[in-house]
């Protein structure tokens, strides 16, 4: 089973192999390449789709008709930035097709290529150990929330143990210290990081399982098609990237491209969104979710204390 970050990616991934097993058809079959219409004609262009002869490279004729797909910025030189691709063979017109792709799971990302957007927002399976430290303070500044028998991060303060050590809003604790989190209130759970070592606490964690990310593409305005108000997303433009990837109204965003958002102003979020790439990766919460997950937190806490910072990968 293939796996592509985006439906974009998965469209043009399998468009350019249509184009590469064409292109070496044609050279493998001589008297199929001289049955070819002359460059520009009508025929040329309906069964081909591109509009040069076999003999030239095969990116010119997969460019143009790549340049509009889907409504993206899928030109030549926007190609290139993201993902270096190789020149064809001009004597075989054969392609080298190269995945670029920043997670070994996915089978190729020939729009998305090696993006740290999705890298920092990446949602890893499975369960991790992380090693904690108390400051001066005796604090490592975290606040957590019991949520159906599991103990969730609620908040992670910026510049604390808990914020270098990668720990995020949304992420599970399974056990500190030995113990199994399973069934404790948010109480329990305090008091636990309270009672242990200034110099060593052990954290199992699971990487926040109540979210998902949706990777995205600006279109050729550098817009990704959703709406939002007070961070939660409002409405879903038709035929949008959001649209084709399946994000969803009445959740709340989380992250962008791995980075905190939670408690910033709408227009921050936007600017953040404006200033990002062409790739952008959206980490999201059911809203009903979120909203009991932030319940009897104070708003201005989150406002001056929550970790905003783009993490490390």
């Amino acid at each position: 089973m293939s796996l592509y970050p985006s439906l974009e990616d998965m469209k043009v991934d399998k468009f350019m192999q249509e184009i590469a097993q064409a292109q070496s058809d044609l050279s493998g079959s001589p008297s199929r390449a001289l049955a070819l219409p002359e460059p520009g004609s009508a025929q040329d262009d309906k069964t081909m789709g591109f509009e040069d002869t076999a003999t030239e490279s095969l990116y010119p004729r997969l460019y143009p008709q790549l340049s509009e797909f889907m409504g993206l910025n899928l030109s030549e030189d926007a190609l290139q930035k993201v993902l270096s691709l190789p020149s064809s063979d001009q004597s075989s017109g054969a392609v080298s097709l190269m995945s670029s792709a920043s997670s070994s799971s996915w089978a190729a990302a020939p729009i998305t290529g090696a993006d740290v957007g999705i890298r920092r927002a990446e949602i890893r399976q499975g369960v991790r150990e992380v090693i904690l430290c108390k400051d001066d303070d005796g604090k490592i500044g975290l606040r957590l929330k019991a949520i159906d028998n599991g103990v969730f991060v609620q908040l992670v303060q910026a510049n604390t143990p808990a914020a270098l050590a990668g720990l995020r809003f949304g992420d599970q604790l399974l056990q500190i210290n030995g113990e199994h989190c399973a069934g404790w209130n948010s109480d329990r759970a305090h008091k636990a990081l309270k009672n242990a070592s200034a110099e060593r606490i052990a954290i199992a964690v699971r990487d926040r399982p109540l979210e998902r990310t949706v990777t995205l593409h600006k279109d050729l305005n550098g817009q990704l098609g959703f709406l939002f108000k007070k961070g939660r997303i409002t409405a879903i433009v038709k035929d949008s990237s959001a649209a084709r990837n399946g994000l969803l109204t009445d959740q709340q965003i989380c992250e962008i491209n791995g980075q905190n958002v939670i408690g910033l102003k709408d227009s921050q979020v936007s600017d953040i969104l404006s200033s990002s790439g062409s790739v952008v990766t959206v980490t999201v919460m059911p809203l009903v979710i979120f909203e009991h997950m932030m319940k009897r937190m104070s708003t201005s806490i989150v406002k001056s204390l929550m970790d905003h910072s783009i993490p490390e990968v």
